[in-house]
């Protein structure tokens, strides 16, 4: 064996493959200091950086396994087949890189509005509109990550070009084919721009209340009060009127009936409402009204209008006005009534 054999067969393989280990090690550490030093820059980067530490290290032992096929001598036809693999291995790669890009500056923005400490409803505008760009950046990354695989192969390749070579007719089949799934597509960029519905939106769907959890490009999730959850999708929100309660404020008016008896003395009634809802933590301080607002044979109708900061307060200050009306009402003008022999109707 003489020297230039002994240079190419060992040596040179040998030397590639201490150079890629200590490339390796040198970048991740260069790698982990940059991350830190963002970290400290942005503060509550950190959940959202460490999304990108394992896709750059597959992409510094991609680059290494590339730089020992170069130099390790090895069969033509096995080292076409490394050199095929290592593609791919690099589109996939890339594309992981670029996918845990946007979730990393999604994660960022969305941390920073909450400690600057923005109102809801903005921070609402910018989380579904964040949301939604990185789902649609999603989409197209991975159609080009797996048209670039494809294209990797030569059978595909020539396919590809003949496909080209007719795209007139190709684009109006595939129109046709997709024409539903388009519509769907367009509609979640239609929502992402106009925002009719917001994560955190109280919204009413079919004569059911609950909150906006998820917006995705097909379909929105709707959170029930028991847990259940409703799925729609995305194009029931362009297409057909609903509820929106929190559209541009989550302050809230809710109303308290009672029917009772015309022996009910309104102005105690209504004193007893202002003095309940003033206690009460609940009540945001803007309306406190109670009004007779129908009349019936025996009875009358009493409305309570109470407001509160949230979909949340105000039900329950609903449900404290009512227990309380009720029981102040109800108790002493029972006692009444049971020493003249008739029993008040309270409804």
């Amino acid at each position: 064996m003489n020297a230039q054999t002994l240079i190419e067969s060992w040596i040179m393989p040998t030397a590639a493959a201490v150079i890629a280990v200590l490339l390796y090690l040198f970048g991740n550490a260069m790698l982990k200091r940059t991350l830190e030093r963002i970290r400290q820059t942005i503060a509550g980067s950190a959940p959202a950086l460490g999304l990108l530490l394992m896709p750059v290290r597959l992409l510094f032992v991609l680059i290494a396994l590339a730089g020992i096929a170069y130099y390790v001598r090895m069969p033509g036809e096995i080292k076409e087949l490394l050199t095929h693999i290592l593609s791919i291995g690099s589109i996939a790669g890339v594309s992981w890189f670029v996918l845990r890009i946007f979730a990393a500056i999604e994660a960022v923005i969305q941390q920073r509005y909450r400690d600057a400490g923005k109102s809801s409803i903005e921070a609402r505008r910018i989380t579904t509109n964040v949301s939604l760009l990185r789902k649609i950046v999603n989409v197209l990354v991975v159609l080009l990550a797996i048209a670039g695989v494809l294209m990797t192969f030569e059978t595909v390749r020539q396919i590809g070009v003949s496909i080209l070579a007719s795209a007139g007719l190709a684009g109006i089949v595939i129109g046709f084919a997709a024409q539903r799934s388009l519509q769907t597509l367009i509609a979640g960029i239609q929502i992402a721009i106009t925002q009719p519905v917001r994560l955190g939106d109280i919204v009413v769907v079919e004569k059911e209340t609950g909150r906006i959890e998820e917006i995705t490009l097909t379909y929105v999730v709707v959170r029930l009060w028991d847990e259940r959850r409703i799925i729609v999708p995305i194009t029931w929100f362009i297409d057909k009127p609903f509820q929106n309660w929190t559209r541009s404020s989550l302050e809230l008016t809710g109303a308290v009936m009672l029917r009772v008896a015309y022996q009910v003395p309104v102005d105690e009634v209504r004193r007893e409402f202002e003095r309940i809802v003033a206690q009460s933590p609940l009540w945001d301080k803007r309306i406190a009204r109670l009004e007779v607002t129908d009349s019936g044979d025996v009875t009358m109708e009493l409305r309570a209008l109470v407001t509160a900061a949230n979909s949340a307060d105000l039900w329950t200050l609903r449900c404290l006005v009512r227990e309380k009306l009720l029981a102040f009402i109800h108790a002493p003008l029972k006692l009444e009534s049971e020493e003249d022999g008739v029993v008040l109707p309270v409804e």
